[in-house]
């Protein structure tokens, strides 16, 4: 069995350790010179630093991914499926492992983070079922004496470029479905917390995965365009802003591979008059704050529609002083602190910028934060919200959330049809009726109905609309599986060689 690291909590807090690169079944240093910190944002401290690659480590990793492919794609599905049940076993009995390097990086809070792991694992179950996701289409006959046949084959090399938001459960929406359909991987996580990877990498070689087929080469920009402009990566899969996205996009396209790229959101949830309000004001809370605010799909605007707005602003204020916000390894700690102290001056601007553009500050998040050097901020509240403000507009990305006042139904479904993005959007009412109505009328990827983070379960497809998506594919679930497969028609004749002659004309099928 492999030796895997320690979970975080095992560790000593002045001790800064070295990532590495993972790179055919085994921990590889990097040789660029080149690095970047990784800190616990509960204190501020710096634990790690990551090695960076350069473009010629990039390159080692495809290439090591390139010679395992040439085996991985001629395993049989059914010792692929043993496989994934393994990987499948491995990861549930580490999940707690996982996620302790989830909240010691990126800040979540424990139960946050075993949540995360917990969704990845149901991609990976689904992945199990690789069998009966490949299976083809066959027509016999479908010409005299011919029959016509589908499959589904791997692309090759395919590589994932993760965000700091989810550093084990995005790459498990890549990695599971790539490898499981034989491809091999290259996966490029997030500078801010990339621990979790490679303990991944670890996971995935005690599970019995050969080596090759997983690779972990970390890095900045620099890794990035290495991936994109790599003539032996086919296809890149990528989550993150909206203008990475659509670079991450055009680059690879442009260089002839398959790209998905998710980007940014502004996720609504609208709050009609007959909604209850107290579940309504207790899933904005949840939705808004959770993670403290850093999720592609977390409410970050609320639509009062009528006279939903004083009753429903009201409930929200009464729940806010008892959030708590801490530490996120502490078990009363509902609320961590944000990845960086960079993104957390930069989230915790827009209360003035609001409050400068004619917002209502109805609780501002700086005056709650814990003391001390973490990266945290506490959670606010805007009212009076206008579309044409820069919190309206712009993807902040943490615990601020906005509101909006707006007379009609008519007019809220307006407002999020005309946002640039299209990621997630949610409904709050107990009109059925309504309620299909808004499915119906709503251009956006992911809807809620009373569910105010509708991620789709594991065997749909998850993936918004407008700038929220860059390609025509979502991830993971049936269309995560076309992403990572090609699909080819076989026409097969086995006729009696006496009735063989020349034939020029254009083939019939009659």
């Amino acid at each position: 069995m492999t030796e895997v690291a320690e979970a975080p909590s095992a560790k000593r807090a002045d001790q800064i350790k070295r990532i590495t690169h993972w790179i055919g079944g085994a921990p590889v240093a990097g040789e660029s010179g080149r690095s970047g910190p990784v800190y616990n944002p509960a204190t501020g401290q710096q634990t790690g630093e990551v090695d960076f690659a350069s473009v010629e480590e990039v390159d080692r990793a495809v290439q090591t991914a390139k010679q395992a492919f040439r085996e991985w794609r001629t395993v049989s599905l059914s010792r692929r499926t043993e496989l994934f049940f393994r990987i499948r076993h491995v990861v549930d009995e580490h999940r707690e492992d996982i996620a302790k390097f989830l909240t010691a990086e990126h800040g979540k809070v424990l139960s946050d983070a075993k949540g995360e792991v917990a969704r990845g694992l149901e991609v990976i179950e689904f992945c199990c079922g690789i069998p009966e996701l490949l299976k083809g289409d066959f027509s016999e006959q479908a010409s005299t004496g011919i029959d016509v046949y589908s499959i589904r084959q791997p692309l090759g090399v395919v590589a994932g470029i993760t965000p700091f938001n989810f550093p084990a459960m995005v790459p498990m929406w890549m990695w599971a479905p790539a490898i499981a359909c034989g491809n091999t991987l290259v996966l490029k996580p997030s500078e801010k917390d990339p621990s979790a990877s490679v303990y991944t990498a670890e996971l995935l070689k005690e599970a019995g995965l050969p080596d090759g087929d997983f690779n972990v080469a970390h890095g900045d920009k620099v890794a990035v365009d290495g991936i994109l402009e790599h003539p032996d990566i086919a296809a890149v899969s990528f989550v993150g802003s909206t203008p990475i996205a659509r670079y991450v996009y055009e680059t690879g396209t442009a260089k002839g591979k398959r790209v998905q790229a998710l980007g940014g959101a502004k996720n609504h949830m609208i709050v009609l008059p007959d909604a209850d309000i107290e579940m309504a004001a207790d899933a904005a809370v949840s939705a808004g704050y959770g993670s403290a605010g850093e999720r592609c799909m977390a409410v970050s605007m609320l639509v009062a529609v009528g006279d939903a707005g004083d009753e429903l602003v009201g409930a929200i204020k009464q729940r806010l002083p008892k959030v708590k916000v801490g530490d996120g390894m502490a078990a009363d700690s509902e609320m961590g602190p944000l990845v960086t102290r960079e993104h957390r001056d930069k989230v915790a601007s827009y209360i003035d910028r609001g409050r400068d553009e004619g917002a209502t500050v109805v609780t501002d998040g700086r005056k709650s934060a814990p003391d001390g050097d973490g990266f945290f901020l506490g959670v606010t509240l805007l009212d009076d919200v206008k579309p044409e403000m820069d919190v309206y507009k712009d993807e902040i990305f943490g615990p601020v959330l906005g509101v909006t006042r707006v007379k009609t139904y008519d007019e809220a479904v307006r407002l999020v049809n005309e946002n640039p993005y299209g990621n997630g959007v949610a409904l709050f009412t107990r009109d059925g009726g309504v309620a299909r109505q808004f499915q119906f009328d709503v251009n956006v990827g992911m809807v809620g109905i009373n569910v105010p983070i509708p991620v789709p379960v594991a065997y749909y497809s998850f993936g918004g609309w407008k700038n929220s998506l860059f390609g025509d594919l979502h991830v993971y679930g049936p269309e995560g599986i076309q992403f990572y497969t090609r699909g080819k028609v076989v026409t097969s004749r086995w006729p009696d060689p006496a009735t063989s002659k020349v034939d020029l004309g254009f083939p019939q099928t009659r």
